[in-house]
């Protein structure tokens, strides 16, 4: 048997488990959020649940702030990630750098992240009593609300200090293994450091490039711990205002919780697939 076919055959059992229970969950929630929970005596399949949502201001919002959050920390992750892991395959140091810079941040858990980030950044925290010991501030509440703010800085540094480590892991390891021929040629053609990074390493780097830009961003647009840590009181996530809606007393409300969920399902799913798309169009072109 083919080595390849075989591997496939080994992975059938823990795909066909972990299928059934993503399955089984989406549909329960599909079915849920159409109004049909027959043990509650709810089995009217009907939409206005979906159309309670569009109506519904605080939907909207949530809907702007998750995508202004996520857009930005994973856009900002990627420029910096990819300049972090070229400077890294220059470096004649990058093995120690590499050590420095991807061992905390990615074994950290998210919700440990956001702790720290807590007690480092919050008006309370190490960062402003290190400025107030130095009479940078005058006072420890002169210092940026920075935690709990209304355009969710602490999720978007949070988010950062994760994704930049995950990016620059990605992106090193695939223009390390760019031919270094590559380079020679370039540099005998008259082309400078930043000339060969625009226009070599930049154009090859870009299928690691979009998948780790749709990795951060699909996590972080459906990310539930950092918001709720962190977030305002309003606007919310959309993850955190469905669990909000979910943990409602009343049973009744549990239709619009899941509604949410499967729309924030497809609005990520969507998302993804155009940009994607978009950017598998523009390598092509490249």
């Amino acid at each position: 048997m083919k080595k390849e076919i075989r591997i496939y055959i080994f992975l059938l059992p823990a795909a066909f488990v972990l299928l059934g229970i993503l399955t089984s969950g989406i549909v329960t929630a599909l079915s849920q959020s159409l109004g049909y929970i027959p043990i509650i005596g709810l089995k009217e399949v009907t939409f206005k649940y979906y159309a309670s949502i569009i109506r519904d201001k605080s939907f909207l919002e949530s809907l702007s702030f998750s995508l202004k959050v996520s857009l930005f920390s994973s856009i900002t992750a990627i420029i910096i990630g990819v300049l972090l892991a070229y400077s890294m395959l220059i470096n004649k140091h990058r093995k120690s750098i590499e050590r420095i810079v991807y061992t905390l941040p990615i074994i950290v858990p998210h919700m440990i992240a956001a702790f720290l980030m807590f007690n480092i950044l919050s008006q309370s925290g190490l960062l402003p009593r290190i400025l107030y010991y130095f009479g940078i501030i005058k006072e420890q509440s002169d210092f940026p609300s920075l935690i709990f703010d209304k355009y969710g800085v602490g999720i978007i540094i949070t988010y950062l200090w994760k994704e930049i480590p995950f990016v620059a892991m990605v992106v090193y390891t695939f223009i390390s293994n760019i031919n270094t021929n590559l380079e020679n040629v370039a540099v005998n053609l008259g082309a400078s450091k930043r000339q060969f990074f625009w226009y070599v390493i930049l154009p090859l780097s870009w299928p690691s490039i979009i998948s780790s830009f749709i990795i951060i961003f699909a996590f972080s647009f459906g990310a539930f711990e950092v918001p709720y840590l962190l977030g305002p009181t309003t606007p919310k996530t959309l993850p955190v205002k469905a669990f909000i809606e979910y943990s409602n007393p009343d049973i009744f409300n549990r239709p619009y919780a899941m509604a949410l969920n499967i729309v924030l399902i497809f609005i990520s799913v969507v998302m993804v697939w155009i940009y994607d798309k978009t950017l598998s169009l523009i390598c092509r072109n490249v």
